[in-house]
C-alpha cells in the first residue's frame, strides 16, 4: 500500500516528461522544418496581389510618418503666421494655411502620431482582450462561453460610432476617453472571431494528443490552440485599424475626442469645416490622408486575407 502513492507520482512524472518530449519534437519535427517554406509560399502569393503590395507600401510609409513625421515639419505646426492666413496650396506652404496662417502640412505631420497611436493602441488592447475571451469561450464553453457571447451581442447590437459616442459621453471627452471608447467597441469583433477559430483548432488531432498526455489548458490554449489562430487575428488587426481610425476621427470632429486646436486629423476637418466654401484645402488635405490611410489600411487586410486563405491559389 505505501508503494502506490510512489508509483502514482512515477506515472505522472513519466506523463509529463512524454507530454514535454512530443511537445519539443513537434515543435522541431513541423513548424521549424515547414516555417522556412510557409513564409516562402506567403510572400509569393502576396506578392501577386499588386494592390495589396502597392496598399502595404504606403501603410508603411505613413507609420514612418507617424514616427519621424512631427521632426520633418517645415514649421512650426502651432505657429501663427497672420500674413498668410487662409493662404492656398504653394510652393511655400504645399497644403495652404489654415484661419491663423498655420501651415496644414506641418499640421498633418504633427497630427500623424496623435491618430495613427490612438487607433493602433486602441485596437491592440482590444484585440488583446476579444482573444483571451475568444480563447476562453470557445475552449470551455458551457457559461463562459454564454457569458461572453451573450456579451458581444449586446455590444453588437450597437452601431461602433453610436456605441463609442455613448462611452465618450458617459466618460467625458479627451484622446484617453477616445481610446478606451474604440478599444471597447473592438473587443466583441475579435472575441467571435476567436470563438469561432478555436472551436475550430481545438478539435485538431495534436490537440487532442497533447490533452492525452496530461498538458495543462493554459499551455494546450496558448502553445498548441493559439498559434493555429493567428492567421485569421492577423486579418482582423488589420481591417480594424481602419475603423479605429474612423472612428477616432469621428469622435474628434464631433468635438468629444482631441482638443480642436491641436493637429490631431479629426480635430482639423471641425475645425475647417466653417471654411468649406472660402478655404476648401483646409478640408480636402486633412480628408484625404485620413481617406488614403483607412483605404490602404483596409486593401492590405484584404490582400492578407486572400493571401492566406488556403481556398485560394
Amino acid at each position: 500500500m505505501s508503494n502506490k502513492p510512489n508509483e502514482q507520482e512515477e506515472k505522472v512524472v513519466s506523463l509529463e516528461k512524454n507530454a514535454a518530449s512530443f511537445e519539443e519534437n513537434y515543435i522541431d519535427e513541423n513548424i521549424l522544418a515547414d516555417s522556412s517554406s510557409k513564409v516562402k509560399e506567403f510572400i509569393k502569393k502576396f506578392m501577386k496581389r499588386k494592390t495589396a503590395v502597392a496598399a502595404f507600401i504606403i501603410m508603411v510609409f505613413l507609420l514612418i510618418i507617424a514616427i519621424i513625421g512631427p521632426s520633418l515639419a517645415p514649421y512650426d505646426p502651432g505657429a501663427f503666421d497672420y500674413d498668410n492666413i487662409l493662404s492656398g496650396p504653394s510652393a511655400k506652404h504645399w497644403f495652404g494655411t489654415d484661419h491663423f496662417g498655420q501651415d496644414i502640412f506641418s499640421r498633418i505631420l504633427a497630427g500623424a502620431p496623435q491618430t495613427l497611436g490612438v487607433a493602433l493602441s486602441s485596437v491592440i488592447v482590444g484585440a488583446a482582450l476579444g482573444t483571451v475571451l475568444g480563447l476562453l469561450a470557445g475552449y470551455y464553453g458551457g457559461w463562459i462561453e454564454m457569458l461572453v457571447m451573450r456579451g458581444a451581442d449586446v455590444l453588437f447590437s450597437f452601431p461602433d460610432i453610436l456605441l463609442a459616442i455613448a462611452i465618450v459621453a458617459l466618460l467625458g471627452p479627451g484622446i484617453i476617453n477616445v481610446f478606451i471608447a474604440v478599444a471597447v467597441f473592438t473587443v466583441p469583433s475579435f472575441a467571435r472571431m476567436m470563438r469561432s477559430a478555436t472551436l475550430a483548432v481545438k478539435s485538431s488531432l495534436y490537440v487532442e494528443v497533447a490533452r492525452s498526455l496530461g498538458c495543462k489548458d493554459g499551455r494546450i490554449l496558448f502553445i498548441h490552440i493559439f498559434p493555429g489562430t493567428i492567421q485569421t487575428l492577423i486579418v482582423n488587426f488589420t481591417m480594424r485599424i481602419g475603423s479605429a481610425i474612423m472612428a477616432a476621427s469621428s469622435l474628434s470632429f464631433l468635438g468629444f475626442g482631441a482638443d480642436v486646436t491641436s493637429p490631431e486629423w479629426g480635430a482639423m476637418l471641425s475645425q475647417s469645416r466653417s471654411y468649406l466654401n472660402t478655404a476648401p484645402h483646409m478640408v480636402y488635405f486633412p480628408a484625404l490622408v485620413i481617406f488614403i490611410t483607412v483605404l490602404a489600411f483596409n486593401l492590405f487586410g484584404d490582400g492578407l486575407r486572400d493571401t492566406l486563405d488556403p481556398k485560394i491559389k
